[in-house]
C-alpha cells in the first residue's frame, strides 16, 4: 500500500492561491488514480479532483472547475492541486487519496490509501 503525505495548506485571503502537494512512498504511483478530497466538520468528505494513472482527462467537482488544477509527476511520486481564485467556501481539510486502477471515482470508499490531510483556510 502506498503512503501519502500532504503539504502546502495554510491561510490565504479570498482570491488568492495555494498549491497542495501529495508525496507518495512505498510504491510507484504509475498504476494508481490519484484524487483530492476535502472535508469540513459535520459534513461528508467531498471529491474535489482526480487524475488517472494514464494521464487521461482530469475530473473536477463543478464548484472548482476553472479554478483548481490537478497534476502529477510520477517520476517524483507527487501529485499537486493548484488552487486559484480561492473562496471562503473552499475552507476545509484537504486529503489526497490513491486507488489502484484507471477510473476516476468520486466515492471516498473506493480509495485504498489516504494522507493525513492539510488545512486550507480562506478568509473573506
Amino acid at each position: 500500500q502506498v503512503q501519502l503525505v500532504e503539504s502546502g495548506g495554510g491561510l490565504v485571503q479570498a482570491g488568492g492561491s495555494l498549491r497542495l502537494s501529495c508525496a507518495a512512498s512505498g510504491r510507484t504511483l504509475s498504476s494508481y488514480t490519484m484524487g483530492w478530497f476535502r472535508q469540513v466538520p459535520g459534513k461528508d468528505r467531498e471529491f474535489v479532483a482526480g487524475l488517472s494513472w494514464d494521464y487521461d482527462t482530469p475530473r473536477y467537482v463543478d464548484s472548482v472547475k476553472g479554478r483548481f488544477t490537478i497534476s502529477r509527476d510520477n517520476a517524483k511520486s507527487t501529485t499537486y492541486l493548484q488552487m486559484n481564485s480561492l473562496k471562503p467556501e473552499d475552507t476545509a481539510v484537504y486529503f489526497c487519496a490513491a486507488r489502484i486502477g484507471a477510473l476516476i471515482i468520486m466515492t471516498p470508499s473506493e480509495y485504498q490509501s489516504w494522507g493525513q490531510g492539510t488545512q486550507v483556510t480562506v478568509s473573506s
